[in-house]
Formats: structure tokens, C-alpha cells, sequence
């Protein structure tokens, strides 16, 4: 039973890599030309010269793609170069300068006005309160949690 199950497992397994390599081969078409071939990927549309050299098919992208080709690389390596200089400016720059916080004695300025800010609050809530018990004593105080 094991052995069934083996072979029929090892005979899937054939047949997808046979179809893998059969859709692999019709993806290329080559037609002859004077100066040798002319490979085209069905899938694609990307055309190439091909010559034979050696014994063995060498193949080179057509001028239209070669174009194209380089084209894409400039100005991949002009967003490149841009990047750097990017990189190397944030990197070059002094910390205070890339970041926006306040320097330790502003946020000490601020923090001392702040807790001025808030004891006079305190204080006035403090002062209303008196006022409050003062006032209607009768009253029972709201709860508080």
C-alpha cells in the first residue's frame, strides 16, 4: 500500500515538474534570421538578438530594449545619487539641528512657569472652596471619589 501511495505520489510529482518545464519551453519562440536569431518571450513581449558564437546561442537585448534598458538604469542611478545625498546631509547634520526639542534650560523656563501656572490654579480652587464652606454651611459637602 505504502509503495502505491510512493509511486503515485513520485508520478504527480513528475508530471507538474514535465508541465513546469514544457510551459518554460513555450514561453521562447526563436526565429532565424540572416544574422541569426531572433528570440521572443511569449509572455513578455521582450525581443533579443541572438548569434551563435562557439558553438552555443548568445543572446543580447534588441536596440529598442537596450535603449530602454539603459534608460531605466540612469535613472535608477540618478534617484541613487539623490538618495545619498540625502543620507549624507541628515547624517552630517548636528543633532540639535535635526531634532525640534527645546534646549534643557528652555524646558527648564518652561517647567518653572508651569508649576507657577499651576500652584496659582490650586490656589484659587483652594480660595472657592473656603468660600463655598463659608458660605452654606447647611449644605452637605458633594461626594468625592
Amino acid at each position: 500500500m505504502r509503495k502505491t501511495i510512493a509511486a503515485t505520489g513520485a508520478l504527480i510529482l513528475l508530471s507538474m515538474t514535465a508541465n513546469a518545464v514544457a510551459q518554460e519551453a513555450e514561453r521562447f519562440r526563436l526565429e532565424r534570421t540572416e544574422e541569426g536569431y531572433v528570440r521572443m518571450d511569449t509572455q513578455t513581449g521582450a525581443m533579443s538578438i541572438c548569434r551563435e558564437r562557439s558553438g552555443q546561442l548568445v543572446c543580447a537585448p534588441a536596440a529598442d530594449e537596450r535603449t530602454a534598458y539603459e534608460e531605466d538604469i540612469a535613472a535608477l542611478q540618478d534617484r541613487l545619487e539623490t538618495l545619498e545625498e540625502r543620507v549624507e546631509a541628515l547624517e552630517g547634520a548636528s543633532p540639535e539641528a535635526a531634532s525640534d526639542l527645546p534646549s534643557e534650560e528652555e524646558f527648564e523656563q518652561t517647567l518653572g512657569l508651569m508649576e507657577r501656572f499651576f500652584r496659582r490654579f490650586m490656589g484659587i480652587v483652594k480660595d472657592f472652596e473656603k468660600e463655598e464652606k463659608t458660605t452654606s454651611p447647611d449644605t452637605p459637602a458633594p461626594d468625592r471619589t
